[in-house]
């Protein structure tokens, strides 16, 4: 019995390590056993963005760019990442282009490379003159896809269940993306005060406060008085662990179609982007809008103005009155 005890014990011990392994650790095992040009320059970088707090999503991101083109640029016949031309990087880009990749993939891509580049430039393995001339990639400027607002209540009509119908309402009144709900505890929300705070956005680590609407409100006070107060989170999956984006999605998309608007292509994002244009159509200043998105670019924000510009199509409708008036004077 005794020669079993130390067997156990190093089970034990090896469970116990597998469970404190950081995110970085599980990316850096991954690395090791490739064969990439500049492979320690590559852990070097991915401790880096580690160090200064980077998240583990965006640490993985950065690691499968890198690799493909790693192992492109090793493709190519190179081994040494110090011989590195620009020629090296627009052909990486065609490549990804010629096998079928989304332009704003390729950009996504490329942008981690170049960080990892602008890394290697500061430790002086590389030559600033690589980068001396931006690589440009023209992205469609594509308009945000929001439901009509008669589809938006449709919608809501057909939520039957108290904790779905508290979900899609707060994704709908405060703009939060799907990913920042999940992980929403009771001591974020402030019923009285009606907010939200986020202590850090999802997507670009900022921070803000988000408004609560009435109708919201309503819902997730209703939510509230018969969930588990024992929950840590306000909406819970399995085995209290919050809410997954799949479980989520899955419930958006039961009450997309039985609302009988599938034909309509509408994800679950098309509920931020309603919870915009419907505030700017009120309107709401451009500026508080960017603030309760969490963008840091107004541009972004502006997009939203594109879709919604009531200002513009009265315009357009009055110099239309004028000109099937045919009462235009002058020559063209």
């Amino acid at each position: 019995m005794n020669q079993m005890e130390p067997e156990h014990h190093q089970s034990v011990g090896s469970t116990e390590a597998v469970r404190d392994r950081t995110p970085i650790d599980r990316i850096l095992e991954r690395l090791r056993p490739l064969d990439l040009p500049a492979r320690e320059h590559f852990e070097d970088y991915l401790r880096h963005k580690w160090r200064v707090n980077h998240k583990a999503k965006t640490i993985e991101s950065s690691f499968t760019s890198i690799r493909y083109f790693l192992q492109f640029y090793k493709a190519r016949g190179k081994s040494n990442i110090g011989e590195l031309q620009r020629s090296d990087l627009e052909a990486f880009v065609e490549h990804e282009q010629g096998r079928g990749m989304h332009v704003s993939t390729v950009k996504t891509r490329m942008a981690s490379i170049v960080a990892f580049l602008h890394f290697l430039m500061e430790q002086d393995i590389l030559s600033p003159s690589i980068l001396k001339k931006t690589i440009r990639l023209k992205l469609p400027d594509a308009l945000p896809r929001a439901m009509k607002p008669k589809d938006a209540r449709r919608l809501i009509e057909v939520i039957d269940n108290a904790r779905d119908r508290a979900l899609i309402l707060l994704l709908l009144r405060t703009g939060m993306r799907i990913g920042e709900v999940p992980h929403l505890t009771m001591n974020d929300v402030d019923l009285k005060e009606k907010k939200i705070t986020l202590m850090q956005g999802e997507k670009n680590s900022m921070g803000r406060v988000v408004y609560v609407s009435n109708d919201a409100l309503f819902a997730l006070k209703r939510w509230c008085a018969i969930r588990n107060k024992e929950e840590e989170f306000v909406f819970c999956g399995q085995h209290h662990a919050p809410l997954c984006y799949s479980a989520a999605r899955s419930r958006f998309m039961h009450y997309v179609k039985k609302a009988r608007l599938e034909h309509k292509g509408y994800t679950v994002h098309c509920l931020r982007h309603t919870f915009a244009s419907e505030l700017l159509n009120a309107g709401m200043r451009l500026e508080v809008l960017q603030q309760l998105m969490g963008h840091q670019d107004i541009e972004v924000t502006r997009r939203y103005a594109r879709l919604t510009d009531k200002t513009r199509e009265e315009e357009y409708f009055r110099a239309m009155a004028i000109i099937e008036k045919e009462t235009i004077d002058g020559e063209y």
